[in-house]
């Protein structure tokens, strides 16, 4: 009987793991390498998860420890500064009538899900361990990896963020851009009467708003212009959020007097990529942040990862040529839906930097989001 074809993970987050996942399922050997020692150290306390990020969920196996541990519901308010509610509008299903629009939870819980379900899928996971390519041919990749042991895999899959190392090692130059804005976010208590996501357009941030991520807690931000970071000292972070906060009405007192521990609050600048070439070179690809990434203004940055995940399992699966058309024909069904959303994503934060007041804000969001439904 043949040896079943073996894959290199770099990169545990939740395209890496939910890569791992399928493909292990799919009866491949996988390999995962994380560069971190503990592999939930997820930055963040919260995350908005969209029902095409849900239906990648529900094909990866976990959308019932999702369903249990977040906080689904089908529309978004927006409000004046003072807490009026203006409108409220209801959510495209994006992932179909079967699910909710949306789902906010906790960022480490999804990650802990993810991770469990490697495990139970009987990958092999190494820890605090990196992974550097030697060479390749046209049948597989000799690396590397940290610990000192080298290996040789038919495929190795980039998942390994932002500050991708394997995307700059395999000669693709883009690096992300910081988009002029940046976000506070904190987790806190859920007041009663929070149920759905609320934005606040205008006051001291662009925007202020939150997200209800279990029965208990909320996710809660405010964006502003980016400063220097090394401005702001780590200890000051809670007096800085808070300083942007206390200007809100409606739930905004209640929530900002949990906003008082400066190790809970985390301060992020929003970036920007595309990587407009192919997504791989040889038996190289990348997923998720590694190929692209967008500020959080349609909260599409989750989803568009784990799509990749998923679309890339699916021909991976499917064919018995792993070459370079295969290849490219996951990067030309991915930049076709990758790219309006980061163009999107990046437009409505220059419209509020801009001061732009008659942009058609709901209008790009509508058509974005339907094309969305679409399958990926």
């Amino acid at each position: 009987m043949p040896q079943p074809r073996k894959i290199l993970v770099i990169g545990g987050g939740a395209a890496g793991n939910a890569v791992t996942i399928l493909l292990r399922r799919a009866g491949y050997a996988v390999d995962l390498v994380e560069a971190k020692d503990d592999w939930n150290a997820t930055a963040g306390s919260g995350i908005t998860l969209q029902g095409n990020a849900l239906r990648v969920l529900r094909e990866v196996g976990v959308w019932d420890q999702v369903q249990a541990s977040g906080f689904g519901f089908d529309s978004v308010g927006i409000t004046a500064p003072d807490g009026t509610v203006l409108h409220v509008q209801e959510d495209l299903r994006t992932g179909g009538d079967g699910l909710p629009a949306t789902v906010g939870m906790q960022r480490p819980q999804l990650q802990q899900i993810l991770i469990e379900a490697v495990r139970a899928g009987d990958a092999s996971v190494r820890l605090g361990t990196t992974a550097d390519i030697l060479s390749q041919d046209a049948d597989g990749v000799s690396v590397r990896l940290s610990d000192g042991t080298e290996g040789r895999y038919d495929l190795v899959v980039a998942a390994d963020g932002l500050g991708s190392a394997t995307r700059a090692v395999i000669g693709i130059t883009d690096k992300p851009e910081p988009t002029g804005m940046a976000i506070w976010r904190i987790s806190a208590r859920r007041p009663a009467g929070v149920t759905r996501t609320d934005l606040a357009y205008g006051g001291p941030a662009y925007i202020a708003g939150y997200c209800p991520t279990s029965e208990d807690t909320i996710y809660a931000y405010v964006v502003e212009a980016n400063r220097d970071r090394a401005s702001i000292p780590a200890e000051s972070y809670a007096d800085e959020m808070r300083r942007l906060t206390r200007h809100y009405g409606g739930f905004w007192p209640e929530i900002t007097e949990h906003i008082t521990d400066p190790a809970k609050v985390n301060y992020t600048w929003f970036d920007r990529m595309l990587v407009e070439d192919s997504w791989h070179r040889g038996r190289v690809v990348l997923v998720g942040d590694a190929a692209h990434c967008c500020p959080p203004t349609l909260a599409q940055g989750a989803a568009m990862s784990l799509e990749d995940a998923w679309v890339l399992a699916q021909l991976l699966t499917g064919s018995d040529a792993w070459d370079d058309a295969l290849f490219q024909t996951y990067y030309e069904r991915r930049i076709a839906r990758v790219r309006p959303v980061v163009e999107a994503s990046v437009q409505i934060g220059r419209w509020q930097l801009d001061g732009v007041r008659d942009a058609d804000v709901p209008g790009l969001m509508g058509r974005t989001m339907t094309m969305l439904r679409e399958l990926p």
